[in-house]
């Protein structure tokens, strides 16, 4: 909290210096948070679940049951060198199409930003048991024989397996966990630049999820190989954190 504190006290005093020219509000402003999805380019909502009616990388058919995940340590970059950290956290849960909207409560000072980035998960450091009241609520805990802590994100559905019978998946992403030391677990989540923004009053930033992109980039996904029972298996965890790098991307940025 100190550290956020003075970055904004810096910055505060950075643009101060020249807010009389250029009329430059120093007034601290909220941001918000908007998350889509789609497969491959196509809009994904909740009434597109419960049918087989995507196929992956593998031409696998498969259909979405669930899905929903934590976006937390939103961190901005001002022009200057100064940087923000939000410590907040948002659920995003497509099933129920709750979080997709999210107004950080902390304000920032509006201005250019060299770089904006959200994190996928917790780091280990905010990954803390019992933690977050809401994500209890929810039941987006992790077991404490597989590290405790919570979820990053739970993608389940089904798919045609190779005997072309539905069988479910349960794609639930954590933090690796080597079975032989649950009380050191990898940290496994990501943080993601999506480029400079200008922010100033009702800025909103349009984040989209390609859901495909997690079965194919790098690794194709083979669900016949890994579909259940996946949260703690170490490798597939790292296969995970490497696929999501490709997932989000940045769509608009509006004032």
């Amino acid at each position: 909290m100190k550290t956020k504190i003075l970055a904004i006290i810096c910055l505060t005093f950075v643009l101060s210096s020249c807010s009389e020219d250029n009329d430059i509000s120093l007034e601290p402003v909220a941001i918000t948070l908007n998350f889509s999805h789609s497969w491959n380019g196509t809009e994904i909502t909740n009434a597109d679940f419960n049918e087989l009616k995507f196929t992956n990388e593998n031409e696998q058919d498969l259909s979405i049951e669930g899905l929903r995940y934590v976006i937390s340590e939103i961190l901005l970059t001002h022009e200057s060198g100064v940087v923000t950290v939000l410590d907040e956290y948002n659920l995003v849960d497509l099933t129920n199409t709750k979080g997709l909207s999210f107004t950080t409560s902390e304000a920032i000072l509006p201005g250019d930003y060299t770089s904006v980035s959200f994190r996928f998960g917790f780091s280990n450091e905010y990954n803390i048991d019992g933690a977050y009241p809401d994500l209890n609520t929810a039941n987006f805990n992790v077991p404490n024989a597989l590290g405790g802590g919570y979820h990053f994100m739970q993608f389940d559905g089904k798919y045609r397996d190779i005997t072309s019978v539905e069988a479910p998946f349960n794609y639930h992403v954590i933090s690796a966990i080597d079975p032989t030391n649950t009380n050191d677990p990898l940290d496994t989540s990501f943080s993601l630049n999506i480029g400079a923004a200008t922010i100033g009053g009702n800025t909103n930033i349009q984040i989209e999820m390609d859901v495909s992109e997690w079965f194919k980039n790098p690794t194709t996904w083979n669900l016949n190989e890994y579909d259940v029972n996946l949260m703690g298996n170490y490798d597939v965890q790292l296969l995970m954190n490497q696929n999501g790098s490709s997932v989000f991307s940045l769509i608009s940025i509006t004032q």
